[in-house]
């Protein structure tokens, strides 16, 4: 079995995207010790801005003709493209920046969806679970309703588009006890962290059984 952990937190150690997707983890790999993780942190170590201009421009130009910055971005992309493609399970921790997609997951996206022939499905059918966490609330009748940009992208890139068989796990108010403002909500924030981490430990159950169940 190969796992797929792609983080994009830019928090790191503090970050409660990648706590949750630990969680997740640490049951596949507790009913799995011999897994194979593949780890890609774009966070801590984004892909180049640029990649994926240079690999659209590479794949338009005959190899011979290419440059060396668009040998590179396509090897790039392909290699992105790859992990997804052989991967049998996926732990994805993208959390919401500014309303939307980071930079950084965007940015692998775009490359992984350049390194393919149009069309492909990377995760057809594969079991992944999508962690996404949100430092406000957006939920039905607050007042930045409708402002996730985020949520509903990744589920059209991965389930629609990649072909995922999708499991998210979601968590709200991770600002509250780092920002004032938020201090009045610290019960519900606290309820809502812990039914996250429930919901991630039977994610992660439920990707250990597939796999026993594959075996």
């Amino acid at each position: 079995m190969t796992v797929l952990r792609i983080d994009a937190s830019i928090q790191g150690d503090r970050s409660a995207s990648s706590a949750l997707a630990d969680v997740v983890l640490d049951r596949v790999v507790a009913a799995h010790p011999h897994t194979t993780v593949v780890r890609r942190h774009l966070g801590a170590d984004p892909l180049p801005a640029d990649a994926w201009a240079t690999a659209i421009s590479g794949s338009f130009t005959p190899e011979a003709d290419r440059t060396d910055a668009q040998r590179a971005a396509v090897a790039l992309a392909q290699e992105v493209a790859a992990e997804l493609q052989d991967a049998t399970s996926a732990v994805l921790a993208v959390p919401l920046y500014n309303f939307g997609v980071s930079q950084h997951a965007k940015t692998w996206i775009d490359l992984a969806i350049a390194g393919a022939p149009q069309g492909t499905r990377l995760l057809d059918g594969t079991p992944t679970v999508l962690v996404t966490t949100r430092g406000g609330a957006y939920g039905a009748g607050t007042p930045r309703e409708g402002w996730d940009h985020n949520t509903d992208y990744l589920r059209r890139i991965l389930a629609d588009v990649w072909g995922a068989d999708l499991t998210v796990v979601e968590r709200e108010f991770t600002l509250v006890g780092v920002n004032p403002a938020l201090d009045d909500f610290a019960e519900i924030a606290a309820d809502m962290h812990t039914t996250a981490r429930e919901a991630a430990a039977q994610a992660g159950t439920a990707l250990a059984s597939r796999r026993a169940a594959a075996a």
